[in-house]
């Protein structure tokens, strides 16, 4: 074991000159960008190709139950293709009202943008939403998972980009209001390091700790065991490591650390002061949380037209079956 003074001195040497180092020693080698596209391509056609199978299986066994008045204009197998094609698309209700009449003839669904946008609080699909999530998962045969975790904020206004706001602002005080007016809604997702999937999420207008409340309540409703989890400094605290039992948690100590917190804490920091690059190395995988935000927002749009909060997280849950059903063919 360490002392607390052995710690703080690390924490000291590692903002002076030892990320320099790390970073010049373990440079990344960037991606062959054409491998990558046509990666990428195969990727879609195989989800497209797949979609279909996925939706019938995750709507067969939810009823729908009849309402009183006009009966339902379409199936729940055509209401969970046309919530997930228009959150690809990334189009307002009205533009995706307006472009169906060109499919009709095709798809014979004819509906308003009021319908389309009822779609986002019906529980119904989002019965369905859940169980093709996990379909995906499950197909992909995710049971254990090394991982890393961070949070993320879509925009709500068209005025405002997160990262440039979220810099602007401490760790403590990200709760984003212009007047009583919010601007961003926030996202906390679990990857899968070896998938590059999301197994879970989580979101919020409140705060980024909401949205990781929320991540981690619908990781306990799943089997997925985590073997090891990497988080920034913003979750970094004795209560996360119990929270994640018997995984091996990768977290940088934030500057006030104290080793009377139990025995897995301080194993924690034993590691992080006697093989600090190592320790590095493993924290930094990290970084893959970044790197998927920042490809899913240059595919399925860093903003969110809803404004109800509820449909707010359906429009984040159709973003995250999207990427995962990218993944599912590679």
């Amino acid at each position: 074991m360490v002392t607390q003074k052995e710690v703080k001195l690390k924490l000291k040497q590692l903002d002076k000159y030892l990320l320099k180092e790390y970073k010049e020693k373990f440079s990344t080698k960037k991606k062959n960008a054409p491998d990558y596209d046509n990666n990428f391509h195969e990727r879609i056609k195989y989800a497209v190709k797949n979609l279909s199978r996925l939706i019938k299986e995750a709507t067969q066994n939810i009823i729908q139950m009849k309402s009183v008045g006009c009966p339902q204009k379409l199936t729940l197998e055509q209401k969970l293709k046309l919530i997930l094609i228009k959150q690809i698309m990334d189009k307002s209700n009205r533009l995706t009202s307006d472009l169906l009449e060109i499919f009709s003839l095709m798809f014979n669904i004819d509906v308003s943008y009021k319908y389309i946008e009822r779609l986002y609080s019906d529980e119904e699909v989002k019965l369905a939403l859940c169980n093709l999530s996990m379909l995906i998962i499950k197909e992909k045969g995710i049971k254990e998972i090394d991982c890393c975790g961070d949070a993320t904020g879509y925009s709500l206004t068209v005025t405002k980009h997160y990262c440039s706001y979220a810099t602007k602002l401490k760790e403590k005080s990200k709760i984003a209001r212009i007047g009583r007016k919010k601007q961003f809604v926030y996202k906390f997702t679990l990857m899968d390091l070896e998938s590059k999937m999301y197994v879970c999420y989580g979101s919020s207008l409140r705060s980024e700790r909401d949205a990781y409340n929320k991540a981690i309540l619908m990781l306990e409703k799943t089997s997925i065991k985590i073997n090891s989890i990497r988080l920034d400094r913003y979750y970094s605290g004795p209560s996360t490591v119990k929270q994640f039992g018997n995984a091996t948690c990768y977290l940088i100590p934030k500057k006030n650390v104290s080793l009377r917190n139990g025995l897995k804490w301080n194993e924690m920091l034993t590691r992080f002061v006697k093989d600090t690059f190592g320790y590095l190395k493993e924290y930094f995988r990290r970084n893959n949380s970044e790197a998927g935000f920042s490809v899913d927002k240059k595919l399925f749009g860093q903003k969110i037209s809803q404004k109800r909060e509820d449909r707010i997280d359906t429009a984040i849950f159709c973003k995250v079956i999207w990427r995962n059903l990218f993944l599912l063919g590679a």
